[in-house]
Formats: C-alpha cells, sequence, structure tokens
C-alpha cells in the first residue's frame, strides 16, 4: 500500500469509488462503518446527484443526516464513464445534541451494565452472545436506570436471534458539544444475524444519550462524561 492508499484509509471522512453499475470498487475503512447503516445503492445516487455535469471533481457544501452521520460537505469526480469517487465531510457534532440530558447522571462501569443485561437476557432466551469491548474505556457518567432499560428492551427485540454481537468501543473523530462543551462519543452497537421489528423501544428526547436502530442493527451513542 502506497502513503496516499494508507492515507486515504485512515482519513475519518468516507471515501468510495463506484463502477457506472453502482458496484463498489473501493470503501475506505470509515465508509465501511457507514455501509452498515445505508445501503451501497442509496450512495451512489447521492454521489450521482452531486456530479459535475463534466468531467473533474465537484465540491458541495450540504447538511446531509445520515442515520446519527451528519454531512456537511461533498466532493463528487469521475474521469470516465466507467467509475466514480466520492468523499463526504463528516460533522463534528451530532444534530440531537441539544436534546440529550445529561443531569442526574453518575459514574458507572459500561462493562458491568452491558454484561448484566446480557445476562438477564440469558435467563429467557437461547441468544448466542458475542462481546466485542475496548477496555480502555474508563469509568463515566450516564444515566444507568434509562440505559438499563433500553438495553433489555433491545435484548427482547432480539430474543428470537441464534446470535448477537455486542461492542463498546470509542469513536474516533467524533464528538458531541452539550451546553458549550465537547464530549468524545461511547458506541454500543448490538447486531444481530436477522432483521427485527424495533417499534417497541422507547426513548424520549430527553435522555443522556442517543439511540439509532435499524434492520439488525441498534447503535447507542453516549457522551463520554468523566
Amino acid at each position: 500500500m502506497s502513503f496516499f492508499e494508507e492515507w486515504v484509509e485512515l482519513d475519518l471522512n468516507p471515501v468510495l469509488s463506484f463502477s457506472s453499475s453502482s458496484k463498489i470498487l473501493y470503501s475506505n475503512s470509515e465508509a465501511q462503518f457507514l455501509l452498515n447503516r445505508i445501503k451501497p445503492k442509496e450512495l451512489f445516487d447521492l454521489a450521482l446527484t452531486y456530479a459535475p455535469k463534466t468531467f473533474g471533481a465537484l465540491t458541495s457544501y450540504i447538511d446531509l443526516t445520515i442515520k446519527n452521520y451528519t454531512f456537511y460537505a461533498i466532493t463528487v469526480m469521475y474521469e470516465n464513464e466507467d467509475e466514480i469517487h466520492m468523499k463526504l465531510y463528516k460533522s463534528a457534532m451530532v444534530k440531537k445534541e441539544s436534546k440529550l440530558n445529561i443531569k442526574n447522571i453518575n459514574t458507572t462501569n459500561i462493562f458491568t451494565l452491558v454484561d448484566l443485561a446480557i445476562s438477564t437476557s440469558k435467563i429467557k432466551t437461547n441468544i448466542n452472545f458475542t462481546k466485542n469491548y475496548d477496555p480502555s474505556i474508563p469509568e463515566f457518567k450516564l444515566d444507568a436506570s434509562a440505559f438499563i432499560k433500553t438495553l433489555n428492551q433491545i435484548f427482547e427485540a432480539f430474543s428470537e436471534s441464534k446470535n448477537v454481537s455486542c461492542s463498546i468501543l470509542l469513536k474516533i473523530g467524533e464528538y458531541i458539544k452539550i451546553d458549550g462543551k465537547k464530549y468524545s462519543l461511547i458506541s454500543i452497537e448490538i447486531t444481530s444475524d436477522e432483521n427485527y421489528e424495533f417499534s417497541k423501544i422507547n426513548l424520549k428526547d430527553n435522555h443522556s444519550f442517543i439511540l439509532t436502530a435499524d434492520e439488525n442493527r441498534v447503535t447507542i451513542d453516549l457522551p463520554l462524561i468523566l
């Protein structure tokens, strides 16, 4: 891998290349995270929408929200009729930031809470849980009661699954701004091997985290408040 290829791979913004038939020819690591939440055809159509009228590159400033991602610009380039390339520029802030409530929160171990919810689910189901935790994440402040309640609702929605994966990770390059202060984001990603209905998962706007549910994946993003 050349220096420039490695540089693109490490970019915190999604970079993708498509064939004329919408097949993905290349996607960097950040784009692969995005592709877990949106179909490739939708991104291909987005590239066509903002493509320049002639060969070359065009950057457009936009206000685009995809799941819990917010983008402020898009660059589309093509030099022939066979390939088209796209880069999306992530906004640093999540749109729902102003609705988050960080009152009445206490320092808690996130791993203990998730393990507790998993143990509760195992009593009622035969789900095989796979865990992927980042051990470098410290204890931080959150509304443990609301978080556990939501986790239990998520696992109940996945009750017919054979396999469920739970990941806890720090989102690199992303933060949320609450009351004028910046906070990094801790993400809990829960993925099943099948698609499910999440209408029974209730989340009020004033909770201290952001919930995204889509087909076979539920993501909870929490501000890292130490």
